[in-house]
């Protein structure tokens, strides 16, 4: 009878806690949310050139669960074989999920097409020149099945183009092109090919808004996109109508937020853009995983914890 009075009595308090528990989880901030959150290195600027290990273990103390790597004064793996850094992330306690790589050779002018402002300009010639001084780093254009072998290497799931230079009919034909073949060679060894956004997609060339002249050119299967929520914002574009014009074309995200003074990036959940309303149509997007990024984060590491935070809160 005793133990019987005590197995009830055990259950009844295991009910409970099973009713209060999303309460008290949601008040005290102990919950994980209900999406993991991943973050793109390229966030932390030197960190991880300079402690890949220790950076990787820090992420993960955070709450962050994968990664997106980024091109690095030391190449595409920040100097690792591309085994060997995925052996690094799982022993933090994370997945390496995708990886940008350069998707053709571009020149200072090229780049700046891109620029807004003047200072965006002294930004970008200083970027190039220092880029003089780095190893070469493999591009899709040149290099696209190497790269390919790469990721399956790592055990990606996604191969992604970061940038490349659509500023005129040639260049956006040029980038379906080099596009179409990566995303075969990704096909061919089991990892997807995907393309980054900047705002230069969303603005007519020669009669074509290059964003829908590659979606509308490549096969929807090899190529996909990895939207990134900020430069589309910044770009005067509404992401869950995008996904409504290219259901499913979106397995990957990058979640940054834009800052109403400044019209840059910032910590998720410090800017303008609602996150809430653009998650809840996740599944049209089809999106599979997504990445927190802040250029030129002033601070990285208490950055990506804020925005980490944020997200929790509003994923949980």
């Amino acid at each position: 009878m005793t133990n019987r009075r005590k197995f009830l009595q055990h259950s009844g308090m295991l009910a409970m806690a099973g009713m209060l528990y999303p309460r008290l989880s949601s008040a005290s901030g102990f919950f994980a949310p209900a999406r993991p959150i991943g973050l793109q290195l390229y966030t932390l600027g030197d960190l991880m050139t300079n402690d890949a290990k220790g950076t990787l273990q820090k992420l993960a103390a955070i709450g962050y669960t994968q990664v997106e790597s980024a091109g690095s004064q030391k190449g595409n793996w920040y100097g690792y074989k591309p085994k060997e850094f995925a052996a690094m992330v799982k022993e933090a306690g994370m997945t390496w999920r995708s990886a940008h790589v350069g998707g053709a050779p571009i020149t200072v002018e090229q780049v700046l097409k891109m620029a807004k402002t003047a200072e965006d300009s002294t930004k970008i010639r200083n970027m190039m020149a220092a880029m003089k001084n780095m190893p070469k780093t493999l591009n899709l254009k040149d290099d696209y099945q190497q790269l390919a072998n790469d990721a399956a290497e790592g055990g990606l799931s996604y191969l992604v183009s970061s940038f490349i230079p659509v500023g005129t009919l040639d260049e956006m034909k040029t980038a379906v092109d080099v596009f179409t073949k990566a995303g075969e060679a990704c096909k061919k060894v089991g990892v997807q090919f995907a393309y980054h956004n900047h705002t230069t997609e969303f603005d007519e060339v020669e009669g074509h808004r290059p964003f829908d002249y590659i979606l509308d050119n490549t096969d929807k299967n090899l190529v996909k996109m990895e939207l990134d929520l900020c430069w589309a914002t910044k770009a005067k574009q509404d992401p869950v109508a995008l996904f409504k014009l290219h259901p499913g074309r979106f397995p990957l995200w990058h979640v940054k937020d834009l800052d109403k003074t400044t019209q840059g990036p910032t910590e998720v959940g410090a800017g303008t853009i609602d996150f809430k309303r653009i998650f809840d149509n996740a599944k049209e997007s089809g999106m599979k995983y997504f990445f927190v990024e802040q250029d030129g984060a002033p601070q990285p590491i208490q950055n990506v914890t804020n925005s980490c935070n944020y997200l929790k809160k509003i994923l949980a």
